[in-house]
């Protein structure tokens, strides 16, 4: 007797849950193990904050600014930008003229977005 498509379609849901719960139980179960066998000894040096082996001097709390956030913002948006455009440019051809003017309209997005920053003055580093 043949079991129908939607069996078979539930049996490897089914499959890929059971190995799923499989592995959070064992991840579960590692860490609980861990916790039980770790020393757990409290000391007031372990809290301090450590850079390259010289002694924090000051407040813990130092404030930076937003602007190196945003730079690094316009860094991942651009480095993405070359990631979406090179599988393009090696398969133009196939893409066509509609192809060629969603990545013009692609590109102009991003340079909007680069004059926008540059007018707000986020691209100056100092």
């Amino acid at each position: 007797m043949a079991s129908s498509p939607l069996s078979d379609f539930l049996r490897s849901y089914l499959t890929a849950a059971i190995f799923g719960s499989l592995g959070f139980i064992l991840v579960g179960l590692l860490l609980f193990l861990s916790y039980l066998v770790r020393p757990n000894r409290h000391q007031a040096q372990k809290y301090l904050s450590y850079e390259s082996g010289v002694d924090p001097v000051g407040s813990l709390w130092s404030q930076s600014q937003i602007r190196y956030y945003i730079f690094a913002l316009l860094f991942v948006m651009f480095d993405v930008e070359a990631v979406f455009i090179f599988p393009w440019a090696t398969r133009v051809e196939a893409y066509g003229v509609f192809g060629l003017v969603e990545m013009f309209v692609f590109i102009g997005v991003l340079l909007l977005g680069l004059v926008y920053a540059w007018r707000k003055g986020v691209l100056k580093w100092a």
